[in-house]
């Protein structure tokens, strides 16, 4: 089995220099089930890529991240249940990784063409301007917001997945989801958004977690 072959831009630089570890240690075993979670892995990649550069927002950061999630998920496999949603699995792995580093307060640099690189397909010129316009929206959403667009979007989770992963009730999350696409909408109307506050709290963050406590009173 070549593990570079199967590494394409999304994986990329995420396993380069990492590629020989990873291809011995799924070497370990070779039952046909084993194989199978491996191909699975391989095939959700680049979708673990594009999360975790919603989650950190940097390059090198979300390269670390996707390393970290795949070393977890390969030496954790037998706790995963054949038959279930290894994306949502994988996911909530990589979502305790990132929280695990955020208490280690690891510093991080954000580089918002990361997002561009992994939102975009190969457009044509005069999709490009429209492209980066839409980067720029999407990046300045309140975390909470991208991450729920992300996976009711471009992975297809229904919200009950989406909120057990995140531990919300599926009505925040769609509170998100909508609130999200108003501001994406209405950023793109504008046609150049204002920057969001670097300090201080966030009043969308506030909205969530007011939602949240209410919907559990």
């Amino acid at each position: 089995m070549d593990w570079d072959s199967h590494v394409t831009f999304w994986e990329a630089p995420a396993l380069v220099g990492r590629s020989e570890f990873l291809e011995r240690l799924m070497a370990t075993e070779t039952s046909n089930d084993i194989r199978d979670f491996h191909e699975q892995l391989k095939a959700i990649l680049p979708r673990l890529r594009i999360y975790a550069l919603s989650l950190t927002r940097d390059r090198d950061a979300a390269d670390d991240l996707v390393h970290d999630t795949v070393i977890k998920a390969l030496t954790g496999r037998q706790s995963f249940q054949p038959g279930t949603n290894l994306a949502a699995w994988l996911f909530r792995i990589q979502r305790n990784e990132f929280i695990s580093g955020l208490r280690r307060q690891r510093p991080t640099v954000p580089v918002d063409t990361a997002i561009a690189e992994s939102l975009s397909h190969p457009a044509h010129q005069d999709s490009g301007l429209v492209m980066r316009e839409f980067v720029s929206a999407f990046a300045k959403l309140a975390p909470t917001q991208r991450e729920a667009l992300l996976l009711a979007v471009l992975e297809g989770l229904p919200y009950e997945v989406i909120a057990q992963h995140t531990g919300v009730s599926v009505g925040t999350v769609k509170s998100r989801i909508s609130r999200a696409r108003d501001t994406l909408e209405r950023l793109l109307l504008e046609g150049e958004a204002k920057p969001r506050p670097t300090s201080g709290t966030d009043i969308t963050t506030v909205r969530d977690a007011d939602e949240a406590h209410r919907e559990q009173r």
